[in-house]
């Protein structure tokens, strides 16, 4: 079988690899469709503190069960699956709390083990979720970014009288607003980028209202509106946005920061204790893959507003250097591995 499989930072090839054999307890995916992440991106870049090399990449994938380990029912073989990427013990404190996502020994398909840029790949039975046939593979592909939302707004429990900003028009930010408008109902949501084509990708996905941020200060379109926002959600993870969030947030407000920036950031305490603001933080996603898959059948949220451009994965590194360079143009990129 073929692998993509990055061995160094800046180097990915295209590698024959054995077939995988399932261990108990596993099934071996034929991957159909796999999406390209930004982690992806990064671990080919160097950029990623979480991966090990080699390493095929990967996190996002749908596929046929082809074969089981021992322990697994032979009857889910040719069944269709989206993989959970998010792999735990099930024992450690985060774990029986529900957060298997920060596990104290988790493990990610894709960064920590080998992921489903392969035309096959092997992983926990449990991991691999049954795709209803009401929802088309490519839907099912898009299950893992949009369970990202779901982890964001199962922590904050949005209603219908929230007002929400979200920083950032790219797949996070934009999942997150189909979220908010198409399940929650939230009253009002305002997307700010600075990118015009990123925005109408946020109308699109059913933003109220958009703001360019680097040309109009958002703290004054803020008050020509009269509004203070009662949920704000950092999808584009700038170190000094988390401060301008504290300013512009109404009393009783919660934040949610969904970004990995290693730069620090000042803020100033008194406003999160004056406001008796809530800080969120969100990663991966903790067994959302079931409510995300509801949510395609009810048709809550649509996936097609994103995806932009499918390659052939022998062609993943021209799909990658798109996904990095074209952010006017480019939302999802989906890779195919078979028909």
């Amino acid at each position: 079988m073929e692998s993509v499989v990055v061995r160094k930072p800046n180097e990915l090839v295209i590698e024959e690899r054995p077939l995988p054999v399932p261990a108990p307890g596993e099934v071996r995916v034929k991957v159909k469709l796999a999406g390209i992440c930004g982690s992806d991106s990064h671990i080919y870049r160097g950029h990623n503190p979480f991966a090990k090399y080699p390493r095929v990449i990967g996190h996002e994938f749908f596929g046929l069960i082809d074969a089981v380990g021992e322990g697994v029912n032979q009857q889910r073989i040719g069944e269709r699956v989206s993989v959970d990427p998010v792999i735990s013990c099930g024992e450690c404190y985060p774990c029986s709390i529900g957060k298997p996502n920060v596990c104290t020994s988790l493990v990610v398909i894709g960064v920590h083990r080998d992921g489903g840029f392969s035309e096959y790949v092997t992983v926990p039975a449990k991991n691999a979720y049954h795709i209803p046939d009401d929802v088309a593979d490519k839907h099912a592909v898009m299950v893992e970014p949009f369970t990202i939302a779901a982890n964001v707004t199962g922590q904050v429990a949005p209603g219908d009288k929230d007002i929400a900003l979200i920083y950032g028009a790219g797949p996070m930010g934009l999942t997150t607003v189909q979220a908010l408008k198409g399940v929650y109902n939230v009253k009002t949501v305002i997307v700010a980028d600075r990118i015009d084509e990123r925005l109408e990708m946020a109308k699109r996905c059913g933003a109220d209202w958009v703001i360019n941020n680097g040309l109009q200060s958002l703290e004054d379109f803020l008050k020509e509106k009269g509004i203070k926002p009662t949920l704000i959600v950092d999808a584009a993870c700038h170190p000094s946005i988390l401060q301008e969030a504290i300013s512009l947030a109404s009393p009783a407000a919660r934040i949610v920061l969904m970004g990995f920036s290693s730069e620090p950031c000042q803020i100033v305490q008194q406003g999160i204790t004056g406001k008796e603001l809530s800080i969120f933080s969100s990663r991966l996603n903790a067994n959302k893959f079931a409510t995300v898959i509801n949510w395609l059948q009810q048709g809550r949220i649509d996936p097609d507003k994103l995806i932009t451009h499918t390659f052939d994965y022998h062609r993943v590194i021209d799909a990658i250097e798109l996904f990095e360079k074209d952010q006017r143009k480019c939302c999802k990129v989906l890779l195919t591995f078979s028909e």
